[in-house]
């Protein structure tokens, strides 16, 4: 007589526990449970190899994958030219790994439990287009913008230490002129704490030169893709190139994955969240989660709109005026 565990359904749900050398799977059938989990390389041949052992258990109904966008993103890739759904398996559940640990056998099974409960439904991004040249760009971008803005905060911290004549030449100078000022600077032969002051205040300034240029020329290029990528951004009152980069990235090459304007708002953190029940049902507070970054994109854009586009500023006034 045949037990639960003995009954396959022939159609089964594969997790994904990604790492930087290693991927751990576990294949689980619909009805049968954990039926076997495997390690195997992040290359080809691995992959190779975790498809043909999923396949051996019977129809993949879906894989779910833990980092689709950073250590699984080449074996999402993988699967999907090979005909196979990829959703986004998330992080577990703290309170489970509380009660039974963590390991990275626990962690596939909990990402195939987890799409095969209905939690994990998230489409990743194909990053296979244009937006993928976006966020790479961006990535380099605003890591210049922020060593730069590094650069001028250590230049303007060691001129407290300069001598009367520097100071007084440098002051009220804008980054551009104070970058430009000090990159000329000679300085002598290095004999005292003055001479090491300016050689370290040229350097810097060397640097943020460097930088400056470096970020405006990827911000140009960003540009360029965001104008071939979505025009229709860049016409709407407010949203400058940054803003339509961020929306972009975030939307990814396949945005038809955010089925509706309510999806999006939830992606971008600006969905209210219910917090009442019983006497005190539809009560709302503020979404704190969400995409951060394009959550502040969309923030700049309503806060310069709510200042200068008179129908923004016209539905700001007629719901004050409603109590909203």
């Amino acid at each position: 007589m045949s037990t639960l565990e003995s009954v396959h359904s022939g159609h089964v749900v594969i997790g994904v526990d990604t790492h930087k050398h290693i991927h751990v799977a576990a294949v689980l059938d619909t009805i049968g449970g954990i039926l076997a989990t495997l390690t195997v390389p992040t290359d080809t041949g691995g992959f190779k190899q975790l498809l043909g052992w999923a396949n051996s258990f019977g129809t993949v109904l879906v894989f779910g994958i833990e980092g689709t966008g950073s250590y699984g993103a080449t074996l999402t890739s993988f699967l999907r030219r090979h005909g196979h759904k990829v959703v986004e398996a998330g992080r577990p559940d703290r309170r489970q790994r509380r009660l039974n640990g963590k390991s990275d056998t626990l962690d596939a099974e909990n990402a195939a439990r987890s799409v095969l409960a209905g939690f994990a439904t998230v489409i990743p991004k194909t990053a296979d287009s244009g937006v993928e040249m976006i966020r790479q760009l961006k990535i380099a971008h605003d890591s210049a913008v922020t060593d730069r803005s590094a650069a001028i905060i250590s230049i303007k911290a060691m001129l407290v230490h300069a001598d009367d004549t520097l100071r007084r030449e440098t002051n009220r100078m804008t980054p551009i002129k104070l970058a430009r000022h000090l990159a000329a600077l000679r300085p002598r032969n290095l004999e005292t704490p003055a001479d090491a002051l300016r050689h370290a205040l040229r350097s810097l300034a060397r640097r943020w030169q460097h930088l400056d240029s470096e970020a405006k020329e990827l911000r140009a290029s960003i540009e360029a893709l965001v104008i071939r990528t979505a025009p229709q951004l860049l016409e709407q009152f407010g949203i400058g190139v940054d803003t339509a980069a961020e929306i972009l990235i975030v939307a990814g090459d396949n945005p038809e994955r955010i089925h509706s304007e309510a999806a999006f708002a939830k992606l971008a953190g600006i969905s209210p969240v219910p917090t009442g029940s019983g006497m005190t049902s539809g009560r709302h507070r503020i979404n704190h989660g969400g995409h951060r970054q394009l959550n502040a994109a969309i923030y700049r854009t309503v806060i310069v709109r709510m200042r200068f586009h008179e129908p923004t500023i016209a539905y700001v006034a007629r719901r004050t005026a409603e109590g909203k």
